[in-house]
């Protein structure tokens, strides 16, 4: 049985960073936290504990010993897990992951935090015992709140070396561990990211109210009351667009997500004046305070690009269930369809290549995006073969696990405590 993970070593005291490092010391273990200066580790942990709402204690905190990498990289020698969370560039991780693998332990797990860079171009010509402990940890933020993490393991790596810290992101840390391939962003931001950026051309082409896209984007189809704009504020728009380079980058050439990777005129015009969501005081929606204290909401309308009162919008009862809203044969639900049967037979295409079944997929948009039902779990609610053939009367070819799913014969993607597989048969469906 393999050891426990007791010693954890964090290399970039960032938000990631620092959110990884609190967790862990919350489950007792011991956690070094590295960062370019001392100074800056120890201000990432003075900031977990204070607040409103501490990420962790005092206590928990003291577990969390700050250093530089310059002085303080030996002393990841005793490390059983080594997470690296530093920028996002490849050069920079191949460099840090060649100094740390001469310094770890034997058997030591090392992990990068990366949602875009392919592990394979990170441990490409590096050592072959590197190559066996090597894996991706995809923490969504903030990790102390966001129960997702996917684990993502390289070609060569030991599948002793997986269990180990599943083991341990699963059990102490609480995380719901979720098996990706080493693909262009994974799972969950491979079919979030593309239902938001497909969702801003097929909103702005519905003709619909900001606040109708996002009322109809919420509850009826099980998403966060958020909506798709609330989102995007909530993202920033500035994180869509490296998204969006990102998966320009490195989607295949065939893939039907290249269709949207630029994001509408309207929005790129937002993005280069700055108004790029909450965190500069305004996206799409901004908080109105007036002298006397009132609080009111105002909507970024995209049509005369000017700022005016939010209405709230009012669905009818055929437009509050996934169901009906599909085929409905009105604005609401022709743009329902719209975005929702591309983000949906996306999905099944991408099975096996994203994950080996559709259980991780589902998983990882309930845990990681706060869907109520992940995409094969909202076909069976919607019904695949009622699904199925509305999407290939509209000449969509119809594959991936749908396909499965209609050569098999069965109805459900689910049955009971089972889920089907790609071979076209029932298996049960793995804990949690």
């Amino acid at each position: 049985m393999s050891e426990a993970i007791k010693n954890v070593g964090v290399i970039g005291a960032g938000t990631m960073g620092a959110g990884i490092a609190g967790l862990c010391a919350a489950t007792g273990a011991n956690v070094i936290l590295l960062d370019l200066e001392t100074e800056t580790a120890e201000k990432a942990i003075g900031r977990l504990t204070s607040g409103k709402r501490p990420a962790i204690t005092e206590e928990q905190a003291k577990l969390i010993k700050p250093g530089s990498l310059k002085s303080d990289l030996q002393s990841l020698d005793s490390c059983d897990w080594l997470c690296e969370a530093v920028v996002e560039d490849v050069d920079i991780k191949r460099d840090l992951f060649t100094k740390l693998e001469a310094i770890r332990k034997d058997n030591s797990v090392l992990t990068t935090n990366t949602s875009g860079i392919p592990l394979r171009d990170i441990y490409k010509d590096m050592p072959e015992r590197m190559q066996k402990d090597i894996a991706v940890t995809h923490f969504f933020n903030p990790v102390h709140m966001m129960k997702l993490v996917e684990l993502v393991p390289g070609s060569n790596t030991n599948p002793a070396a997986i269990s180990r810290l599943a083991g341990f992101l699963s059990g102490p840390m609480g995380k719901g561990v979720v098996y990706a391939k080493d693909t262009v962003n994974f799972i969950g931001n491979r079919i979030g990211c593309n239902w938001m950026l497909s969702g801003l051309h097929k909103a702005a082409e519905s003709g619909l109210t900001m606040e109708t896209v996002d009322a109809l984007m919420s509850k009826p189809v099980g998403l966060p009351p958020t909506g798709l704009y609330g989102l995007i504020d909530l993202i920033g728009l500035d994180v869509m667009d490296f998204v969006a380079k990102n998966l320009e980058q490195n989607l295949p050439s065939d893939d039907a997500g290249r269709e949207y990777l630029t994001m509408p005129e309207t929005e790129r015009s937002m993005l280069k004046s700055g108004q790029l969501g909450r965190k500069t005081g305004g996206g799409f929606y901004k908080l109105i305070k007036s002298d006397s204290g009132e609080k009111s909401m105002q909507v970024f309308d995209l049509t005369s690009q000017s700022w005016r009162p939010m209405s709230p919008a009012t669905l009818d009862a055929e437009h509050q269930e996934i169901k009906t809203l599909m085929f409905s044969d009105d604005a609401e639900g022709r743009f329902a369809w719209d975005i929702m049967s591309a983000t949906l037979g996306y999905s099944s295409s991408l099975v096996p290549e994203i994950s080996n079944d559709i259980v991780n997929v589902d998983r990882a948009m309930r845990w990681g995006f706060a869907w109520a039902q992940g995409p094969f779990e909202l076909l069976d609610a919607i019904g695949p073969a009622q699904f199925a053939e509305k999407y290939a009367a509209e000449g969509n070819t119809i594959d991936g696990m749908l396909k499965v799913l209609l050569d098999s014969g069965k109805t459900s993607f689910y049955s009971g405590n089972s889920y089907l597989t790609t071979n076209g048969n029932y298996e049960e469906i793995p804990a949690e």
